[in-house]
């Protein structure tokens, strides 16, 4: 009898111990989570940088109703330069920061605790997750950081749009919405913002996903080379920005009402305005050339990073 109680006393412990994490465990879980953070952050900003110039270019033909064409685009690019300067064209790149270090950072840590989350849910630990799991971790991670961090997407549109004259800085955007149009402008374009994030962060990290785990299951390597991630990342973000293209139009549009003379409105009647006086083609994919463009780059830069950094970290760990 006391053997069975010893025994049983024993065997209670080996599965309390099992059950509570492990201090380990748990600074390793903290160190995963830091890492996947500063990655994030870093990826977002290296990849907006290099494509601000296209990216302003592409909101001021989203909330104006001239027509789009790659020559007037870069018309206006150079007459930009021409008559505010160089650095003129990364303007509003400082509130683009502000807002993509966080967003970047909070969705890539979020996707891998997602990825983590669902895969132990499927009994997928440690291996790729098959596509449903997979698809739904990318969506999930990019509702959660669009939501945290959307008033700084709208002040970093208000920016690109309007002269230097009429805000001086981020502050400055947030006191004239606030003070002028209240405070629930700040989520102004919000709706339409998750409905494009889910396909968008959903079908990018999904396509990048499968593309390096086909990358792994057919070449025999483990890891790809940085080029081939460029083009995973390439093909991710071409995917991803086709797909929500239209409710980007929509929410730039929601977005800048407040200095571009349109009225502020739902989604559908902005949708209706859009295709009444510019066509459902030409108005809704306004400058899908130029996200062609700066998409495929952004997005590629972007994931390259963030798993370069990942590994260069985990090596640095141990």
């Amino acid at each position: 009898m006391g053997n069975g109680v010893k025994e049983g006393s024993v065997r209670l412990r080996e599965d309390a111990e099992a059950v509570l994490p492990s201090p380990v465990s748990s600074k390793r879980d903290h160190r995963q989570v830091l890492s996947s953070l500063l990655s994030g952050a870093l990826a977002g900003a290296l990849a907006k940088t290099a494509v601000a110039p296209l990216d302003r270019t592409k909101i001021i033909f989203q909330v104006s109703s001239k027509r789009f064409s790659a020559k007037e685009a870069f018309r206006l690019l150079y007459f930009t330069y021409l008559n505010e300067g160089f650095l003129s064209l990364w303007r509003g790149n400082s509130a683009t920061m502000v807002r993509v270090v966080p967003y970047a950072a909070i969705q890539f840590s979020a996707h891998e605790e997602y990825k983590r989350i669902l895969g132990r849910y499927y009994g997928f630990r440690g291996e790729a997750l098959p596509p449903w799991p997979r698809l739904l971790a990318g969506a999930l991670a990019g509702t959660t950081a669009a939501s945290l961090t959307y008033p700084l997407d709208l002040v970093r549109a208000r920016m690109a749009v309007t002269p230097k004259e009429m805000y001086s800085n981020i502050f400055h955007v947030f006191i004239r919405i606030s003070r002028e149009e209240g405070l629930k402008t700040l989520y102004h374009g919000f709706t339409p913002t998750v409905l494009g994030v889910i396909p968008y962060a959903g079908l990018s990290f999904f396509t990048y996903e499968t593309l390096k785990s086909l990358h792994r299951e057919y070449s025999g390597r483990r890891q790809p080379y940085p080029f081939e991630r460029m083009v995973f990342g390439a093909c991710a973000g071409l995917i991803g920005q086709s797909a929500s293209y239209p409710l980007d139009v929509v929410r730039r549009r929601m977005q800048t009402a407040g200095v571009t003379g349109h009225q502020h409105g739902s989604i559908m009647s902005t949708l209706r305005t859009i295709v009444r006086e510019e066509g459902a083609v030409r108005g809704l994919y306004k400058g899908l050339s130029m996200n062609w463009l700066k998409g495929p780059i952004a997005v590629g830069i972007s994931f390259t990073t963030f798993d370069l950094m990942q590994i260069l970290l985990r090596r640095l760990q141990s």
